[in-house]
């Protein structure tokens, strides 16, 4: 395969087994992922070109998605301060050009009840008020943005019986404690007002959910962000960085950017050798995703779809799902552990065997598109918008667990406040989410280290396993 350009400068090709933990930078200019969000998106935003000689800059956000182009945006907008966006590869291109677009009222992987377990009472309600407020800043932005949003709420799908009393229980702890109008819904209910999905037996139906066109809403972040005076540099990847009387100098292949002041927003691409304040704190993990030709009237209404509703359902390893706007239907669920193994023809038969369960009308639909990426999960499945060293002026927001579709731009506003000396004093900022840092605990630390490092994936191989067993037999 040859180079090809795009916007003025090299695109190299897409690299389907690229992985984290194992290539120190995604490559310089690497092309876009075979999305359907990148099929439809239409042409990137103008950007600044690659970094062409050494530059200063006050601040540099290191990652060009919904974080950090969010993060740029609050900081110019907000603080009057105006950012230098590096990206290794393409403008949004990790996991804002992957994701299945769902933005839910969420933060990382736990759910309301198990904020409580960790943190008490109090600190979950503080924590679902800050949730609760970076959700409808989300839906505000997708009212500024043309990016497809469907306002539809969320449907969370009961695969099996004894999964009922577990939604129920959700349910009731959403209403009785944190005031929400979440309710139970029978499998005839969904039937009638949604969709004829015949794997689950009952919902959970929450109000507040926005469907969106991730790349299209980042693209709409980076046109407001650069309006302001924001530079965006893609082809640009930090391929060595030291700190030098307090000012980062960041090696890129076309000169030294020398920054005050650095925040890091790479998600699931977060290389090893990036910083050390990062190495083996997050874990990588593979998503699939495929999106289907256009339906016909009569699988349309074979399936009864009548909403855009998203839907997840209670497997541990979820499977996510929704129609279109083209009456596509678009699936996603687990990959392989490595990138090596991605392009193995057996994690696309997971996601079309899943489609024919769930909707077997469209057993055998053509897929018009089918791609991976990286999702970035922490040793608590909740995310960290901090400075972990004190010592450094160094930020960063990542370990959002699949959950950051509408949680990336809140983070994006709280990481600029903190950037910009505005958090000190501020209650808010004691959350854990906020005053914690990624580290494993106790024995895990000794787990977590470069030593172990090459034999998390095993480990990752049989807790797949586990869940698998029971999510389907126990």
């Amino acid at each position: 395969m040859t180079s090809t350009t795009l916007g003025g400068h090299v695109m190299r090709p897409y690299e389907p087994t690229y992985d984290p933990l194992v290539n120190p930078t995604p490559g310089q200019g690497t092309g876009y992922a075979p999305t359907y969000w990148v099929a439809s998106a239409g042409n990137p935003p103008p950007d600044d070109g690659p970094i062409r000689g050494d530059i200063n800059a006050d601040v540099v956000v290191i990652g060009s998605g919904s974080t950090g182009m969010s993060t740029a945006l609050y900081l110019a907008r907000e603080h009057g301060i105006v950012a230098t966006v590096l990206e290794a590869a393409q403008t949004s291109w990790g996991c804002s050009s992957r994701s299945g677009g769902q933005g839910q009222n969420a933060n990382g992987r736990l759910t309301r009840s198990q904020w409580i377990e960790r943190w008490g009472l109090d600190v979950a309600k503080k924590l679902d008020a800050e949730v609760r407020m970076g959700f409808e800043n989300f839906r505000q932005l997708t009212k500024e943005i043309e990016c497809e949003a469907y306002d539809g709420g969320h449907l969370y799908m009961a695969h099996r019986p004894k999964k009922l009393d577990y939604l129920r229980e959700m349910t009731r702890v959403r209403n009785e404690v944190f005031g929400y109008r979440t309710r139970m819904l029978t499998a005839e209910e969904v039937r009638e007002q949604f969709c004829d999905e015949r794997e689950h037996v009952g919902a959970m139906f929450e109000e507040e959910g926005v469907g969106i066109h991730p790349l299209k809403f980042t693209f709409g972040l980076i046109r407001k962000a650069r309006e302001l005076g924001v530079k965006v540099h893609p082809a640009s990847p930090v391929q060595g960085w030291k700190t030098v009387n307090g000012v980062h100098h960041l090696q890129t292949p076309g000169g030294v950017v020398r920054a005050k002041r650095v925040v890091v927003c790479t998600g699931g691409y977060t290389g090893q050798k990036l910083t050390p304040i990062l190495k083996n704190k997050i874990l990588p993990i593979l998503s699939n995703s495929v999106v289907t030709r256009p339906l016909t009237d009569a699988e349309m209404q074979a399936c009864n779809f009548k909403s855009k509703t998203f839907m997840t359902d209670t497997r541990t390893l979820r499977f996510y799902y929704r129609l279109l706007e083209g009456n596509r239907l678009q699936l996603g669920s687990r990959s392989s552990i490595t990138g090596a193994d991605a392009e193995d023809p057996v994690h696309l038969k997971l996601l079309t065997d899943a489609i024919a369960r769930k909707f077997p009308p469209l057993a055998g639909i053509q897929i018009d598109h089918s791609w991976w990426g990286w999702v970035d999960v922490s040793h608590d499945m909740m995310p960290r918008i901090t400075r972990p060293d004190p010592k450094e002026t160094v930020w960063h927001a990542l370990g959002y667990g699949g959950n950051g579709v509408s949680s990336s731009t809140w983070a994006g506003k709280r990481i600029a406040e903190r950037v910009a000396g505005k958090d000190a004093g501020k209650e808010v900022f004691q959350l854990p989410i906020y005053n914690s840092p990624l580290e494993y605990p106790n024995i895990w630390n000794m787990v977590r280290s470069e030593a172990f490092a090459p034999f998390r994936r095993f480990g990752q191989f049989f807790l797949y396993k586990w869940y698998w067993l029971r999510d389907e037999k126990i």
